[in-house]
């Protein structure tokens, strides 16, 4: 068993206790000591699979990874699946596409569904909490954007909509939009 040590951008793969500890050394913001050394011993003889961090002063830490890999190549290699970046770009595709389809202008109706979290007063225990509320409305609007903007004011300046209520983000999945056309549809009536 191999182990992977990792400080900031420093890092190594090492067959060795002995060759861990010379890297460790060779860091100035390391400072090896008996405790330490021990501590590192046991991981590394432990059948603990999981990676270990090791605090050096607040918010600085180094890592250690036990690896079956031969080579610093072979390590990153398998550190990297080859589905991640697919995954990554497909996300960052889609958001890019939602921030197309918000931002691109075309006046007329659109409908606006959000949820949001509303303050409600429980009478039972005359405290405050939370609530899932669904909103729906025909607004005439620029954009997908300026629908959400319309939406929120609108709530934002009800009486019975409690100035505490949380609004979801524009980009995120809690607000969906459909553009109806220049003239509203029959079966929808505008709520805003």
């Amino acid at each position: 068993m191999n182990i992977y040590a990792r400080f900031f951008d420093q890092d190594t793969l090492v067959q060795s206790v002995e060759e861990l500890f010379d890297f460790l050394d060779s860091i100035p913001e390391i400072r090896l000591h008996s405790e330490l050394m021990a501590d590192i011993r046991s991981y590394v003889m432990s059948d603990m699979p999981y990676p270990k961090r090791y605090k050096i002063r607040p918010r600085v830490y180094f890592i250690l990874i036990k690896t079956t890999a031969e080579t610093m190549e072979d390590f990153k290699a398998n550190r990297k699946s080859a589905d991640v970046p697919a995954a990554e770009g497909e996300a960052f595709a889609q958001k890019e596409q939602r921030m197309s389809q918000l931002s691109q202008e075309a006046y007329g109706w659109y409908r606006g569904d959000l949820m949001f979290k509303r303050v409600v007063l429980i009478p039972a225990t005359g405290k405050f909490q939370y609530q899932p509320t669904q909103f729906s409305a025909c607004v005439h609007a620029y954009s997908g954007k300026d629908c959400y903007d319309q939406i929120v004011s609108y709530l934002r300046s009800r009486i019975d909509v409690d100035g505490r209520s949380q609004f979801p983000s524009v980009r995120g999945n809690n607000f969906q939009f459909t553009f109806l056309g220049e003239e509203l549809p029959q079966t929808y009536t505008p709520q805003a």
